[in-house]
């Protein structure tokens, strides 16, 4: 009778639509994939109402708890520090912008990163696609960083078939090298396929794969455009077609989970690295503004978060939660009690995921920089643009208030009927402001006249 009883319930759990992935033993210590989208707006996946086709996106988000105010920082490389350090990215000095492949910067080094951690705790550590947290020097790159694997690139906006940043090669394995053909979408989660495919699973392994679609440039396999030919938009057309090819990326991955038999062993979490970038073919349906602002629009993503039998189906958590909370959640999974070198920004919401109980978290800052900033405090948000104070104010100077328990898509503001909300996330603003680093790369946006790209990024003599 028991045998028959479990192969009714593995038959079942082949129905649930994620195609067997809920199946394999469960560990105290889980295998972590970690999938990061680059440039994904709101409404890019089809559990969000896109005609753009995700269903592996869709199955997983579908059998999982869905995180509909998950937050991350307005651009890449600073969401990408908050990730893998816990801390906002005031803290080191990357709140501005991106790290520019002409940078003399990266995450700074006296940051203990999250894979470090992992891997001083026995977790077998790798990463495979963008890494955007420096390459002007060896201690910056991935594998000085906690990564026991590095596959894929160091810079934003290489071209997805020559691996190239500005004439120079943009690809490696394990830090040398690497001439190879293929699309880069492809070829990454191949990598992460192949990683699987030989971990001995009795180790935790920690895979992190961030994509670097669909950011520019707009490159996809021919299949993937003629799949989306009624497009008009050609911009769209082709955003639609790195999507759904990134989908079928993750796709491979989970399979790759399943025929290992580490899925009912493995945390799976996905999320984007920031909002879409509507100019260049995104969407992020009603939300207020696009990659780039501190508007919804911006900092708002699709998240969620897999484990079978330990994460409730279904379940939707509207909880305000921020991506430096990863740190603090994983490393607790990891079973890591030690206190971290320095003080987290980030919280635990294990408690928050399995059990759907509230976190400790009541404010978020969105970030702050020199004539710019946004925090959320429960509902309230406040938005600040053209200077901080009205003192170092400039002509486009404003103060935006909004409530966004009933108004999520930020068209009705408040400040001026609420002047002690206003007062009160103004002040919290500016203590934050008081506590960040300089910020690196100001005025970086250009490439210097004496820089002389090198044949290939991140080698070094």
């Amino acid at each position: 009778m028991r045998a028959i009883l479990t192969g009714i319930l593995a038959s079942l759990a082949l129905l649930s639509g994620l195609g067997g992935y809920a199946q394999s033993k469960k560990a105290d210590r889980p295998h972590i994939v970690f999938i990061l989208a680059d440039d994904l707006g709101w409404k890019d996946v089809g559990y969000h109402g896109s005609e753009i086709k995700t269903p592996h996106i869709d199955r997983l988000a579908y059998n999982g708890v869905r995180l509909e105010q998950h937050y991350v920082q307005p651009v890449c490389s600073p969401t990408r520090a908050a990730l893998l350090t816990g801390r906002y990215p005031i803290r080191t000095g990357l709140q501005t912008g991106v790290v520019r492949p002409w940078a003399d910067y990266g995450l700074p080094l006296d940051e203990r990163t999250l894979p470090q951690e992992l891997e001083a705790a026995g977790y077998s550590t790798a990463i495979t696609g963008k890494w955007h947290l420096g390459a002007h020097a060896q201690e910056y790159l991935p594998q000085a960083r906690g990564f026991d694997l590095q596959y894929g690139h160091y810079l934003g906006a290489i071209d997805y078939f020559t691996h190239s940043r500005m004439g120079g090669l943009d690809w490696h394995r394990d830090q040398k090298a690497l001439r190879e053909a293929g699309y880069t979408t492809q070829l990454i989660a191949k990598e992460a396929v192949g990683i699987i495919d030989k971990h001995p699973t009795s180790q935790p392994l920690f895979l992190y794969v961030p994509f670097n679609a669909p950011h520019t440039p707009l490159q996809a396999p021919q299949e993937y455009l003629d799949r989306y030919a009624h497009i008009q938009n050609p911009k769209r057309r082709k955003f639609a077609a790195m999507v759904t090819c990134m989908d079928d990326a993750i796709g491979a991955i989970t399979a790759a989970l399943e025929k290992r038999g580490m899925t009912g062993d493995t945390l799976l979490i996905f999320s984007s690295d920031n909002g879409g970038p509507t100019r260049n073919g995104a969407d992020n349906g009603d939300l207020r503004g696009a990659k780039g602002s501190l508007y919804e629009g911006g900092t708002r993503v699709p998240a969620f978060a897999v484990w079978p039998g330990k994460l409730k189906p279904g379940r939707i958590v509207e909880h305000p939660v921020h991506a430096c909370d990863w740190y603090p959640t994983l490393t607790r999974l990891a079973g890591i009690k030690r206190q971290p070198a320095k003080p987290l920004d980030g919280y635990d919401i294990w408690p928050l995921l399995s059990r759907g109980k509230a976190s400790k978290r009541r404010e978020i800052l969105l970030n702050v920089e020199a004539n710019r900033g946004a925090v959320r405090m429960g509902d309230w948000k406040l938005v600040v643009r053209g200077g901080l104070t009205e003192k170092d104010a400039r002509p486009n100077h404003t103060v935006e208030l909004f409530n966004l328990a009933e108004d999520p898509n930020e068209r009705n503001n408040l400040a001026a009927a609420n002047p002690d909300q206003v007062r009160r996330l103004h002040q919290r603003l500016l203590a934050f402001a008081k506590e960040a680093e300089p910020a690196k790369g100001i005025g970086g946006g250009r490439v210097p006249k004496d820089f002389k790209t090198p044949t290939v990024w991140g080698e070094f003599e």
